[in-house]
């Protein structure tokens, strides 16, 4: 948990870069991720250094070797040394601007053509810091902050991830943190899972999947072959915007999650032949309401579901990448569980005869506030090619902790907001945050549950009644609303109480005249 004094600290840079500029949240968050990849190869040195000097060897991985790196304007040798994030804080305002913009950067785009980790999103970088005292203000802030425990770097990251909400059309790339948590809740990755976001943006289901493995897990990083499987060949994420693979990338690694597999790949126009069958998990909140031409998209997609719309062919996509067995949890508009065409029915039947339903977990239309309101839920499903649904489960979720506004203001107090809140909530606060009701009904939707009447908040409908129904999966199909009783006392009884309400208003009208 980030104290009020670092997040003042990271308001207080945040505005700075406003008020000298740079204007775009996505910008800001990506100059203070070049610096944060800095001072992480300084520590990666350091740590190489030490481990050198304790076993009496070479260091194993050189990052800045010994020597001059290049001449600066006025002739002088400015050494590999001196870029190290280390030597750079300290040096005056005007001569780390100098360094920064002149041979830093310039170093962080030739370690990608030496495959250095992580360096391959760095081949684009760009220093857009206007001013030596900006500069100077920001590497101080981040010199500050210690940056040695994963949680206090992993919240420092969220935090600031969190200021893309406030902008506009970039908060599509952030889907809010407690609705990835639930997601991950339910899906519980095992340390044997290998977890896939093929729309990954700044990389919050696959984070929130690694502290989800990290708290329920512990021993998992203490065997060297789960180890080197969490770090290097557990996560996967795509995306086809090279800010956010740098944003996502370094999300990754600030969360303890070294050789995450997050690269470029435009999801829907490419061919899946090298992953198709690979991933056991995926979590996902793909861009929807977009429309592709049959050109440009992939064509083992086409053959799944021929359509144009996005959000089908993204449910194509993760049928295509899941094993058999592996599951999904992906969120989708409201018009992919009730569209009337040819392909949402094909889509939905497909999810329901050739695999596994599992449930539906419908999302308040608010959630997504302030830069969309579109109504969505979260589809959960296995991928098995032989069928297999049976009692699926549905659960509406009128409330998530936050207002449905496009303030989207705490309801309930931090420690009872979110899937797992640390505190129990009363029946008041239930009504305000009904996300570990989710999670805990979820646990008996093959017992209890299906018992439930369809008035409540969740119950299990039989795959035959959804066939039946032409494979509509929206929760109002299956929902049964209570009626008041009706007044069934005899037509003579209401009669008589009329006519003597009648003559009590005559009477009431001529004591009003007399008083006149």
């Amino acid at each position: 948990m980030l104290t009020g004094d670092i997040r003042s600290k990271v308001d207080a840079v945040w505005n700075a870069f406003w008020a000298g500029g740079i204007a775009n949240p996505l910008e800001v968050i990506e100059q203070i991720t070049y610096l944060l990849f800095l001072r992480g190869l300084d520590d990666v040195q350091n740590r190489a250094e030490a481990k050198a000097a304790m076993l009496g060897r070479p260091i194993e991985r050189v990052i800045y070797p010994a020597g001059v790196y290049r001449q600066d304007r006025d002739g002088r040798d400015v050494t590999y040394e001196e870029l190290r994030w280390s030597k750079l804080k300290n040096q005056d305002p005007q001569r780390m601007f100098l360094l920064f913009s002149e041979f830093v950067f310039p170093f962080l785009r030739e370690m990608a053509e030496e495959g250095t980790a992580h360096a391959e999103h760095m081949k684009g970088a760009r220093f857009t810091i206007p001013t030596p005292g900006l500069l100077a203000k920001v590497v101080d802030m981040l010199a500050e902050i210690p940056l040695e425990d994963r949680d206090t770097k992993g919240d420092l990251y969220e935090y600031m991830l969190g200021k893309i909400a406030s902008a506009g059309q970039n908060g599509q790339f952030r889907t809010p943190r407690h609705i990835i948590k639930l997601m991950v809740e339910m899906t519980a990755p095992s340390p044997r899972d290998v977890i896939c976001d093929p729309a990954s943006g700044t990389c919050g289901f696959l984070v929130a999947a690694g502290e989800f493995l990290r708290t329920h897990h512990p021993k998992m990083l203490m065997d060297k072959q789960s180890r080197e499987h969490f770090h290097e060949t557990m996560f996967h994420g795509y995306d086809f915007d090279a800010t956010m693979l740098r944003i996502g990338s370094m999300n990754m690694q600030l969360h303890g999650v070294e050789g995450g597999d997050i690269r470029y790949r435009d999801s829907l126009a490419s061919g899946h032949a090298d992953d198709a069958d690979k991933y056991s998990l995926i979590l996902a909140n793909p861009p929807f309401a977009g429309s592709l031409d049959y050109e440009t998209t992939s064509g083992d997609l086409l053959a799944i579901v021929k359509t144009k719309k996005t959000e089908l062919l993204f449910m194509a996509l993760f049928l295509k990448l899941l094993k058999p067995g592996g599951r999904a949890a992906v969120i989708v508009p409201d018009g992919v569980l009730f569209g009337s065409s040819t392909a949402h029915k094909a889509i939905r039947k497909m999810l329901v005869d050739d695999h596994r339903l599992d449930a539906i977990v419908k999302l308040p239309s608010g959630v997504f506030k302030p830069y969309a309101g579109v109504s969505t839920a979260i589809v959960f499903f296995t991928k098995t090619n032989s069928g297999g649904t049976g009692d699926v489960w549905f659960y509406a979720v009128q409330a998530d902790g936050m207002s449905l506004d496009d303030k989207r203001q705490m309801l309930v107090p931090e420690e009872k907001f979110g899937p797992v809140p640390k505190a129990t909530l009363s029946a008041d606060e239930h009504a305000r945050n009904n996300l570990p009701d989710v999670l805990a009904r979820w646990s008996k939707r093959d017992g209890p549950e299906r018992e439930n009447p369809r008035t409540g908040q969740s119950f299990t409908v039989p795959r035959e009644e959804i066939a039946a129904a032409d494979y509509d999966l929206s929760i109002n199909r299956y929902k049964e609303v209570v009626h008041e009783a009706a007044d069934h006392r005899p037509p003579k009884e209401i009669i008589a109480e009329l006519l003597t309400l009648e003559d009590e208003i005559a009477a009431g009208l001529k004591e009003l005249e007399a008083m006149l």
